[in-house]
């Protein structure tokens, strides 16, 4: 899907109006979220690279925490949109 801030997929069902933005910045796949409901997470966050989140996801994971921060960013996903496009 696409509007005026890009590339887009919807990361989580229970919450449609979350959007994750994707973009291709010479040849990184990159990615920001946007929260109707938290407008502030896109105006302070920036574009951040597929690898910085893997790289955040070891730090949870050495830690033993629940939380995966890869579940909302599909790389996946990401590349088949932005191919299609």
């Amino acid at each position: 899907m696409k509007d005026e801030r890009g590339h887009y997929y919807t990361p989580s069902l229970q919450h449609p109006e979350v959007r994750m933005y994707v973009r291709d910045n010479e040849g990184v796949i990159e990615f920001r979220l946007y929260n109707p409901n938290e407008p502030i997470i896109w105006e302070k966050h920036q574009w951040v690279p597929y690898s910085a989140i893997q790289q955040a996801a070891e730090m949870y994971k050495e830690r033993a925490t629940d939380r995966n921060p890869l579940a909302l960013y599909d790389l996946e996903i990401a590349k088949n949109l932005l191919k299609a496009h």
